[in-house]
């Protein structure tokens, strides 16, 4: 996997053009490796920027491109081998294994209906022991835990190869133990990654820059610090919110409150 530059220009989306966008226009660049994370209150924009990123919803306005290619103007195919995507609706699994979901991560890289072959499976076993789930390799996927689905949708979009991977609130349905897998595993892939995420102390642990959207607006972009300050998350999520700094590393930690 090598990761790709990502960038957004003037992307926006609504359902009918004479209708309010859910998405105003939008810009950003993302140098490849990094990690951005989308953050704001519900109903912010946040999945609509995500949809249009892994080619779901075309944007009424703009152009995205990875490793300078426009993933709307190139086929299907070719823009799953750019971009994976592991989403918070886990789709029923038809009684598939949990190895044979990871390796349908393989299905943009075949040609017709080849079927998969030794480089192949060297792929999808070094993603199952990314997500240590070698030891659930021939479970029915609709048997597991949400936390191990969970599990299972990241190692097959890691068996897609993908230089950029948006990840929709990865952490969600996870145990404590297996959140900070995820995260590990955010910090040390060799991709570029979009992630929403809800838990703002989270997203300025693992994150390299951060969008912060409100009513479908950007209202900042750029590192964790400049961006989730005091006022900007007091005034995009209608509370108070508080800078606090936790010994003994005097890590920088934002509490909420509700406005007196």
């Amino acid at each position: 996997m090598i990761a790709a530059d990502l960038i957004a220009e003037n992307i926006s989306w609504g359902p009918y053009k004479n209708q309010p966008l859910l998405l105003h226009p939008t810009s950003f660049e993302l140098k490849a490796g990094q990690v951005l994370g989308v953050v704001g209150p519900n109903g912010a924009g946040k999945s609509t920027l995500l949809r249009m990123i892994y080619r779901y919803q075309n944007p009424l306005t703009g152009r995205i491109f990875v490793d300078g290619d426009d993933i709307w103007s190139i086929p299907p195919r070719a823009a799953a081998r750019k971009v994976a995507a592991v989403l918070q609706e886990q789709h029923t699994s038809f009684g598939l294994t949990v190895r044979e979901v990871v390796t349908l991560g393989r299905t943009p890289h075949r040609l017709g209906f080849s079927t998969p072959g030794d480089r192949d499976s060297e792929i999808v076993d070094d993603a199952m022991s990314q997500l240590d789930l070698h030891k659930i390799a021939y479970r029915d996927v609709q048997t597991l835990s949400g936390g191990e689905r969970q599990r299972v949708m990241v190692a097959r979009a890691l068996a897609q190869q993908p230089q950029v991977l948006v990840l929709d609130e990865p952490t969600n349905h996870l145990d404590i133990r297996h959140q900070l897998e995820i995260l590990a595993l955010i910090r040390n892939l060799d991709l570029t990654i979009v992630v929403s995420l809800h838990d703002l102390n989270m997203a300025a642990d693992v994150c390299d820059v951060v969008l912060l959207l409100e009513a479908g607006h950007a209202k900042g972009f750029g590192a964790p610090d400049e961006v989730l300050t005091e006022t900007h998350v007091s005034e995009a999520f209608r509370v108070q919110a508080r800078s606090e700094y936790l010994s003994p590393s005097n890590t920088k930690h934002l509490s909420f409150h509700l406005p007196e």
